[in-house]
């Protein structure tokens, strides 16, 4: 059977999770787990059909979980570091914390969006030294100096492929605390930044007390990849924030697809449910034509 990855476990995630599997997919589900779900937020959930008594976001949840689990979904809890084409450009690369997985198909559905600075410098030099995605944009740096802004595994996965390229890579934790064992050749700064100062182009970094870092590149990578940094990486375009698809949750790269709060729109269950089973039922219609 082709194999379709779907990152998310919320609605979206399961929803297309049932229509791939029953439509004959060997299907694998990322997850962070029900304590970064958006559903675990839910105290009461009462707008939803079938429901005659309200419900928690946490049972409901666990609920959909099940219900995929029967069936032979498979689930598997990670946090995803990036996701790229094969070597052979005929499927997809998925890489997590823990492991890595192939996929015929991938299904974003992890509803979050990009975390980033709220800080002078960071929207007006987007694009001219502020970026997003260090796999893109790694080769524009060399023999430079660049920063990655972010404490956790993400940002230091970032920061490792920055290395090759760069004269020196920092990685600013903005006075978070290190979750990532981080290797001697990465400069660690702990300090709260309060701007990104330049011309026409990135060329310092203003920190909190004052003091100032010469820097070429900044790239953010705050707590986990979200899914629009995510498709944007591969290539999917993009509408604002959120990842542009048609009517059938298909993006512009043949064989990722996505549901749910990630694509704008309604941001209700309703809504991810039903872009969910949309994208699974193209995923398995996409590998019958492969």
């Amino acid at each position: 059977m082709s194999k379709v990855l779907i990152i998310g476990s919320g609605p979206a995630g399961v929803s297309a999770a049932l229509y791939a599997r029953r439509g004959g997919a060997e299907v694998t589900v990322l997850s962070k787990g029900l304590a970064l779900s958006g559903l675990h937020k839910a105290e009461k959930i009462e707008n939803y059909y079938g429901l005659a008594e309200p419900v928690s976001g946490a049972e409901l949840y666990v609920r959909g979980i099940e219900g995929a689990r029967k069936i032979g979904v498979e689930f598997v809890e990670d946090e995803l570091l990036s996701l790229m084409f094969n070597d052979t450009f005929t499927g997809f690369q998925v890489t997590g914390k823990e492991q890595a997985f192939e996929a015929d198909a991938v299904i974003v559905a992890t509803g979050a969006a990009r975390q980033s600075l709220n800080v002078p410098g960071v929207k007006e030099f987007a694009g001219k030294g502020v970026s997003y995605c260090a796999t893109c944009d790694a080769f524009f740096y060399r023999g430079k100096t660049v920063a990655v802004v972010g404490a956790g595994v993400y940002a230091l996965h970032e920061a490792q492929a920055l290395l090759p390229h760069a004269a020196q890579v920092y990685l600013l934790t903005d006075g978070a605390e290190l979750s990532a064992e981080v290797p001697p050749e990465i400069k660690v700064r702990n300090e709260k930044i309060a701007a990104i100062e330049g011309g026409e182009r990135v060329e310092k970094i203003i920190f909190a007390d004052g003091t100032a870092l010469k820097m070429d590149g900044v790239f953010m990578a705050l707590g986990t990849a979200g899914s629009t940094t995510i498709a944007k990486k591969i290539g999917a375009q993009l509408d604002g924030n959120n990842i542009k698809i048609d009517d059938h949750g298909a993006t512009n790269v043949p064989g990722l697809f996505a549901a749910g709060d990630c694509t704008g729109g309604l941001l209700q269950i309703a809504k991810a449910v039903y872009q969910g089973a949309e994208a699974g039922l193209a995923a398995v219609k996409y590998l019958r034509t492969k």
